[in-house]
């Protein structure tokens, strides 16, 4: 007679037991670690936000918002100068920017050739031009806005220099919320008649209004936060007066937070503090635009 043997089937799916116990734990493992991420992303956030509060709370009043600013008495200081400018650079930079930023992410997905090579050339630009320091952006404008084109320190030239600076997020992400309409949309508008601009205009840029409108949104947060370049560019950080025009001086709650910070006496922190809220304030009404413009049009898809 003859010894016969079977295979050993008890190794392998030893082996096999053993490999997804690892996997199990290493993706446990993974999701630990950015669990705690974000815990202490949101530890820091919320410790910032409760000191300055705590800091600020003994000015957070009208005065803050109707009185302007003061070397001599801070208990009296406001920031409405600021505020005014904040507001006059935030809305320059979105009628100079969001319209140039949009209409070129609209080439560059729906009309432009991705072969050739100037086309190729513009996107490296503007993923490079994207991660630029915002104070280069500064030594451009005052180099040639400010004394090239003889703008001088003055709120366009400050407007215009913060449109340079968020303008490839806003192309970039224009882009993104285009490229995710699906190819099915635009298909079906050509199947029915519609030319290249009428497929776009009422088809393909309604379906990507939330992505435009977040993007643009936090660009526009980006400008409104920025101090470097409004720093070399006029943005003074004692004005007595609202901006009444293009040409006007001005500042805005960074440069205007800055100045406070920079003085000696307790009572100008304290007034730091509660600017830092109110230009948070701005900010997340801002966002708060952004989700409802987002959701809203999600509703109408």
């Amino acid at each position: 007679m003859t010894a016969t043997t079977t295979p050993d089937t008890h190794v392998p799916a030893a082996q096999g037991g053993l490999g997804q116990k690892r996997t199990r734990w290493a993706d446990l493992l993974f999701s630990l670690v950015l669990r705690a991420c974000v815990v202490i992303a949101v530890l820091f956030l919320v410790t910032l936000i409760g000191y300055v509060l705590i800091e600020g709370w003994s000015r957070l009043d009208l005065r803050l918002l109707t009185e302007f600013a003061s070397i001599r008495r801070p208990e009296q200081a406001g920031a409405q100068a600021a505020l005014w400018g904040t507001v006059w650079l935030i809305g320059l930079v979105a009628l100079f920017c969001l319209p140039t930023g949009v209409l070129a992410a609209v080439y560059l997905e729906e009309y432009a050739n991705p072969n050739s090579w100037y086309n190729r050339l513009l996107e490296l630009n503007i993923s490079n031009l994207a991660a630029v320091p915002s104070i280069v952006y500064g030594i451009l404008g005052l180099g040639i806005l400010a004394r090239m084109l003889g703008l001088g320190f003055t709120l366009v030239t400050g407007a215009l220099t913060l449109s340079l600076l968020v303008l490839p997020v806003v192309i970039i992400a224009s882009r993104e919320a285009i490229r995710a309409v699906p190819s099915s949309l635009r298909e079906a508008s050509y199947g029915l008649g519609a030319t290249r601009w009428q497929t776009v205009w009422r088809q393909v840029l309604p379906a990507a209004v939330p992505g435009i409108a977040t993007g643009s949104i936090l660009a526009l947060s980006r400008a409104a936060g920025e101090a470097a370049p409004l720093l070399l560019l006029g943005g003074l950080t004692f004005v007595s007066f609202n901006p009444d025009g293009l040409l006007s001086q001005y500042t805005a709650l960074p440069i205007q937070i800055y100045g406070w910070i920079s003085q000696s006496r307790e009572e100008f922190h304290a007034l730091a503090s509660a600017g830092i809220v109110l230009m948070l304030a701005v900010i997340l009404t801002m966002n708060s635009a952004a989700i409802f413009i987002r959701n809203r049009y999600q509703r109408h898809r």
